[in-house]
């Protein structure tokens, strides 16, 4: 492996980049234990992939806006380090795949010189902050939520608080009631509002809070049905704080936001939002309105007459995938990406096929499309011409025939069948048989490798997910058959209801007879939820039972879609978030690093930053002691208790009268002073010395 260095203008960025460089050597050179540098990498972007040696690259794009110089710079970056192709995944990200782990810094420096990152894409962070791809433009929205989301994602990017959590965490906005970022499955979700007082408008936001889908799936609580606008970042940190304090690390099945509310309940975890907030950088938080300011429309539109190369299907296409934007004149235009891929050649013809006719910003979409802005009339033809030619004007866009998926089996981990191919049967079926439900925005369909939900099955008026069955002493690949999710609306959902399991190759033939006895028994513009709910689960049970029989299996049905060889599972170590490495050396080194941001953050003037990054401190230390004895506290909260009863409370760490509870725990008694970091930074700086004397005590022992 060679040096890697980077010269950026921000030498924050800069210093990231290079950091990485030296933890991929030092892990080469056997000096970071695996487990550790995993955690260390997917806070980084880089995430391990199916095949061994090789890395699956996210992208971060912050509520999924992307220029046309970001995508083709994506593109290029795809040539020269991975597999030529963009995947476009549910949470507005662009993911690359097949790239050597070596190289990752080289690519993130070239990305970094467009404005794009890979920070925190991945691992126990915040993740990508979304938002409904329609934001700036939907004719049902209050106000543009597009410059809340990107104040978030600026604001949680490399803060000390969500660096090392024990799980994840997602934030959405939805631009309207309508809630089309599905406020109801995230930690925290936010729809705008707004009211008149004395005969001005005041902005807020209406917040969802403990969401969440995966095996368990939970719906969000309603703890504001009106946010002020400078209490959007307060409030969420003060959520984060609580979360990394008090939620689970060690079992990562239960480590997310929404099984903290059930162990303590709702009530406690706000008591404790709103202990916080004294200790939060910003008591208040002005957002800059103007900070995603709406693209420039396209500078010539006196565009020549044209005709669509297929009238029929213009006609399609301009019914399903086009709408007018609130921008009166100007129209949105959605793209249906087909199972979320784009070769990098097509993304080049792409740009030079819309550059002339819309403006110069695309958003992903969380149904893993595209969504162009500011086209006219006039151009519309022009439009849907250049994107017939790449194959990119399939109408029915967000209906029945457009079917979200996940990569599954093609390059994740936790992939126990092949939701790609399904993915592409499924809509072909849809196409060939159903054409006029191209028009039915209703019904969604969708898909997961396994049951993690990173497809958004549970949420799915019709979904499917990954799994296995046995049937004559083999194992064949098989799909859990989910009905009845979806959008209520304004933070109402729905989640779907695991119905029966049946053989993958029958997953064809459950969509039909779901369809077919939609359509036949359906009351004059009943909605398929509707109809599910007056049906019951029960009688879907006994409608697709036939399928799960497993007496008369086919010699085909042993083999997945997309294979030739019989199936087999081979479900490795998931990366959905890092795994949890409880060695005491490795603990007191990280101690001694976070301390090391504390005085660096102290000396640059960051006085909340420096004193999270004691606080870690404090914990860090503490977990390392607490393990030689081996107490393993799943909370850093339990492990302030436990320390206590382990330590402080039989004398062998003396603090100067005080428990290491009140200590620690000055951090939310306090404003985030220099006065105060300064003195919380040195009695972290005691502690830790404390605790590697100790530690060398037990050593010699």
């Amino acid at each position: 492996m060679q040096s890697f260095r980077t010269e950026l203008e921000n030498p924050v960025v800069e210093k990231d980049i290079i950091d990485l460089e030296k933890k991929i050597r030092a892990f080469r050179e056997g000096k970071i234990h695996d487990e550790k540098f995993r955690s260390l990498r997917l806070a980084r972007g880089v995430y391990g992939q199916r095949q061994p040696g090789v890395q699956m690259v996210r992208i971060k794009l912050p509520f999924g806006k992307v220029t046309f110089k970001q995508l083709l710079k994506i593109a290029e970056i795809s040539d020269e380090y991975a597999s030529h192709n963009l995947h476009l995944t549910t949470r507005q990200d662009i993911q690359i795949h097949y790239v050597s782990l070596d190289r990752t810094p080289e690519l993130w420096a070239k990305l970094e010189q467009d404005d794009v990152t890979l920070r925190e894409a991945c691992g126990n962070t915040v993740r990508n902050v979304t938002s409904s791809p329609a934001s700036g433009i939907d004719p049902l929205e209050p106000f543009d939520v597009s410059p809340y989301a990107h104040a978030t994602f600026a604001y949680f990017l490399r803060n000390p608080i969500c660096q090392d959590m024990g799980r994840k965490f997602k934030i959405s906005f939805s631009s309207s009631e309508a809630d089309t970022a599905f406020s109801f499955i995230h930690d925290l979700g936010f729809i705008p509002k707004v009211k008149i007082e004395n005969g001005v408008e005041i902005r807020g936001f209406k917040v969802m809070m403990g969401g969440g889908l995966g095996a368990q799936p939970a719906l969000a609580h309603i703890v504001h049905e009106f946010l002020p606008e400078d209490q959007l970042i307060p409030y969420t940190e003060s959520v984060i704080r609580v979360f990394d304090r008090h939620g689970e690390r060690n079992n990562r099945n239960k480590a997310r936001m929404k099984f903290l509310i059930q162990k303590i309940g709702l009530d406690e975890v706000l008591r404790l939002v709103a202990e916080e907030r004294i200790a939060n950088k910003s008591k208040s938080f002005i957002i800059e309105r103007n900070a995603v300011p709406q693209p420039a429309p396209p500078v010539n539109t006196n565009y020549p007459q044209a005709e669509p190369n297929n009238a029929l299907r213009y006609k399609h296409w301009r019914a399903t995938n086009v709408f007018e934007q609130k921008q009166k004149g100007f129209f949105g235009v959605y793209i249906k990406v087909e199972v979320g891929d784009i070769p990098t050649d097509q993304a080049r013809k792409l740009v030079d096929a819309i550059r002339p006719y819309v403006a110069d910003e695309i958003r992903v979409t969380q149904n893993q499309g595209l969504l162009l802005k500011y086209a006219t009339e006039d151009g519309l033809p022009h439009l849907f011409n250049g994107l017939s030619e790449l194959g990119l004007a399939a109408p029915g866009f967000d209906s029945v025939a457009d079917v979200t998926t996940c990569p599954g089996t093609d390059t994740c981990n936790l992939g126990i069948s092949n939701s790609m191919t399904l993915s592409k049967v499924l809509e072909d079926v849809i196409y060939n048989e159903y054409e006029d439900l191209i028009y039915n925005r209703d019904i969604k369909i969708k898909i997961s490798g396994c049951m993690n939900s990173c497809g958004q099955h549970g949420l799915a008026h019709i979904g499917f997910h990954g799994s296995s069955l046995k049937a004559q002493g083999k194992v064949l690949p098989s799909v859990q058959v989910l009905l009845g999710g979806g959008i209520v609306g304004d933070g109402v959902g729905r989640a779907a209801d695991k119905v029966t399991k049946v053989p993958a190759k029958r997953a064809t033939d459950v969509l039909r007879v779901v369809l077919n006895d939609y359509q036949a028994n359906a009351t004059d513009n009943e909605l398929f939820n509707d109809y599910y709910d007056r049906k019951t689960k029960d009688y879907f049970y006994h409608l697709l039972k036939p399928l799960a029989d497993l007496t008369t299996l086919k010699d085909e049905e042993f083999v997945d879609w997309g294979h030739e060889e019989t199936f087999a599972t081979a479900i490795g170590v998931g990366e959905c978030a890092g795994v949890v490495i409880d060695l005491v050396a490795t603990l007191l080194f990280e101690a001694e690093e976070k301390f090391g941001w504390a005085k660096q953050s102290f000396e640059g003037g960051a006085y909340a930053d420096s004193i999270y990054h004691a606080y870690s401190t404090f914990v860090s230390s503490a977990k390392a002691l607490l393990l030689d004895k081996g107490v393993n506290n799943s909370t850093q909260a339990g492990i302030i208790r436990d320390f206590d009863t382990n330590y402080v409370a039989t004398g062998e760490i003396k603090l100067n009268g005080t428990t290491f509870s009140d200590l620690v725990l000055q951090i939310n008694k306090n404003e985030p002073t220099k006065e105060f970091a300064l003195a919380y930074l040195q009695q972290a700086d005691n502690f830790i010395q404390s605790a590697k004397a100790k530690r060398d005590s037990l050593i010699q022992l």
